[in-house]
């Protein structure tokens, strides 16, 4: 991990912030040797380290302010000195290479366009998600930044999961869907068979048409293009869903003594796929298209969560994926006209 700045990782923010955050901040430096700077209340972060006998053990750099979970898009503009604000501002001056950060979405979003802002050349930036596929995660994106979206920006979106799939997964050549609600064509609304078209003529793009919400989980393309609302709903279900399958799976496994041997038998199967399918094994979501790395972890995230968001953050900065999307994008984007 030598010779990249550290992670500017967001104390204040989640549902389980200072604790948890602190908790996988230490998780990530003693474990992973990811170095970190925990960016928060000096006071609140320090108490939270000395928990942990890591008083001094990682840097710390103030902010003056929080943003809460409930905030939204407009809060950054009225909270500039914020603890994701100044992570951000850590990352745009040099001194971070990335920004982890389990606070509001929408919260993390605006002020990572405000304070990073956009690459050359992207319209919208994007929410991409790995979801547990095999071989390999598949890309989902977007996940929540632009519920509204234009079909020339779904196909900047399938570059930038492009991008993200040739960089941070090692897939080569990877192979676009588009998720609408039928695999012909013609299915869909407005945007999906404009899009449609427009992903069939995309230069580049290994486009192999449209998939649903079934194959989510299939692995059959390796990154499945849709607006914010879609993906954001979609993903939710998926999760919703599997927390549902699991604890019904529970309920049946403690049903009886030949069910609870049943489980014993099978115990190493069932803890590699509970593994598998946990959103915290795989560090969260990047917010792709910025001037800098940004890796937005579950907002319920524990110690745990947060110390593979960190590893990811770092992953991606020393494989830059930023410039490798930067790079796609300048060969791709057509500057509009003005006339």
């Amino acid at each position: 991990m030598d010779g990249i700045p550290p992670i500017a990782l967001d104390a204040m923010g989640g549902d389980n912030a200072p604790g948890e955050i602190v908790a996988g901040a230490v998780l990530a430096v003693r474990e992973h040797g990811v170095p970190i700077v925990l960016v928060g209340s000096p006071r609140v972060v320090s108490e939270a380290l000395a928990e942990h006998d890591a008083a001094g053990e990682i840097p710390i750099v103030r902010s003056e302010e929080t943003l809460t979970m409930e905030e939204g898009a407009l809060a950054s503009l009225r909270r500039p000195r914020s603890s994701i604000a100044v992570a951000c501002h850590l990352v745009r001056r040099g001194d971070a290479s990335a920004v982890v950060s389990a606070g509001s979405t929408a919260g993390v979003v605006a002020t990572g366009k405000l304070r990073l802002r956009a690459q050359q050349g992207v319209l919208r930036p994007a929410i991409a998600v790995p979801l547990p596929t095999r071989p390999h995660p598949t890309v989902l994106l977007d996940a929540g930044a632009t519920a509204d979206v234009k079909p020339e920006i779904l196909v900047q979106f399938a570059h930038l999961g492009v991008a993200y799939a040739e960089t941070a997964l090692t897939v080569a050549d990877p192979r676009v869907g588009l998720l609408t609600i039928g695999g012909e064509a013609e299915k869909g609304n407005k945007l999906a068979k404009r899009a449609h078209e427009l992903l069939a003529a995309a230069p580049g793009l290994n486009f192999t048409g449209n998939v649903e919400g079934h194959d989510l989980l299939n692995g059959v393309v390796d990154v499945i293009v849709t607006d914010g609302f879609t993906g954001n709903v979609a993903l939710k279900t998926m999760e919703g869903a599997v927390r549902y399958a699991f604890s019904e799976l529970r309920e049946t496994l403690e049903g009886g003594r030949a069910a609870r041997l049943g489980a014993m038998l099978q115990r190493n199967r069932l803890r590699d796929l509970r593994k598998r399918l946990d959103p915290e094994a795989y560090g969260g979501a990047v917010l792709l298209g910025l001037n800098g790395t940004v890796v937005i972890a579950h907002g319920s995230s524990t110690a745990k969560g947060i110390a593979a968001a960190c590893v990811l953050a770092s992953t991606l900065s020393r494989q830059c994926t930023v410039t490798h999307v930067g790079e796609r994008i300048a060969t791709t984007h057509k500057p509009h006209r003005l006339w």
